[in-house]
């Protein structure tokens, strides 16, 4: 039978393949549309290829402790439900752990590096987009260590919809660190103290709220001090330290902490798909479109 480019281009649509793929697998299956189909997802070509374009927008944040090291990172897939699929779980703890353990500088290099089975990480995702049927994307980890006198705090939120790592210096005591993420998890703050937050940041937030008390009608000897008491209002909207603790709202983090003999370092917060631009697609059509082009 002739394999005709219009052929070409409908196999191409329906599997989002590639061309030279899609005319090998009509001629392999003499033009049978529905064999060839079958042919490219036997390869593996169609259920990973024709994901390529798509945003992955949902998926899982996951933290992983080993000993004074440890990983928070993001692996994202095109729908919430793949979170819960035991493939994609397991996909996720073996990057984790090759990761910490080899350490690459970028995703790229993560995304390039061999795993202990010989595979390339790319090829892990690969392999299992093709059993999973979505796209799935290392989006972005970090690595950080701590000595014997440190404590880590890995909290993970509805499953790892949203993860926290706390860092605490100075303490041992996991439980407070890991209830001081806890506490980040709800309330989201951008920084640890103060003394985090730039001069140039300060002076545009002092700016905003002195033009709103005179927007008020507030007089203008009494402004520089609103906007002062204000500007404490803010630091305690966005420095954890300065917070009303969530466990217990008459105590401030940064005391809390304090009470456990440590310091809080750092944090590293992940939401899943946090920046991301998601398409507004209905997903019943979604689902429909599918299934017809299946």
């Amino acid at each position: 039978m002739k394999i005709t480019a219009q052929m070409v281009k409908e196999l191409r649509e329906k599997t989002g393949t590639g061309m030279m793929d899609c005319k090998k697998a009509l001629t392999e299956t003499n033009g049978d549309m529905e064999a060839a189909i079958d042919f490219l997802r036997e390869k593996g070509l169609s259920s990973s290829a024709k994901k390529a374009d798509r945003i992955a927008a949902d998926g899982t944040t996951y933290i992983h402790v080993d000993g004074n090291e440890a990983i928070i990172l993001e692996v994202n897939a095109e729908t919430d439900f793949v979170a819960k699929n035991e493939g994609f779980q397991t996909l996720v703890n073996d990057l984790a752990v090759h990761l910490l353990a080899t350490k690459p500088a970028t995703v790229e290099e993560a995304v390039a590096s061999t795993l202990p089975n010989g595979l390339s990480v790319a090829d892990h995702i690969s392999n299992t987009v093709a059993k999973i049927g979505e796209k799935i994307t290392l989006r972005r980890y970090e690595i950080r260590t701590k000595t014997d006198n440190d404590a880590f705090g890995p909290y993970l939120h509805m499953g790892g919809r949203i993860s926290v790592l706390t860092i605490v210096e100075g303490s041992t005591d996991s439980d407070a660190a890991k209830d001081v993420a806890m506490h980040i998890a709800a309330l989201n703050p951008k920084y640890v103290s103060r003394d985090q937050v730039s001069a140039e940041e300060v002076e545009h937030e002092r700016k905003i709220l002195t033009e709103q008390a005179l927007n008020e009608g507030k007089p203008e000897n009494i402004v520089a001090k609103m906007v002062e008491g204000r500007i404490g209002k803010y630091f305690e909207d966005i420095c954890v330290l300065d917070q009303a603790f969530v466990k217990n709202s008459d105590q401030k983090v940064g005391d809390f902490v304090k009470s456990t003999g440590g310091t809080l370092k750092e944090f590293i917060r992940y939401a899943v798909g946090e920046g991301i631009e998601k398409p507004e697609d209905n997903f019943a059509d979604e689902v429909m479109s599918q299934v017809k082009g299946n």
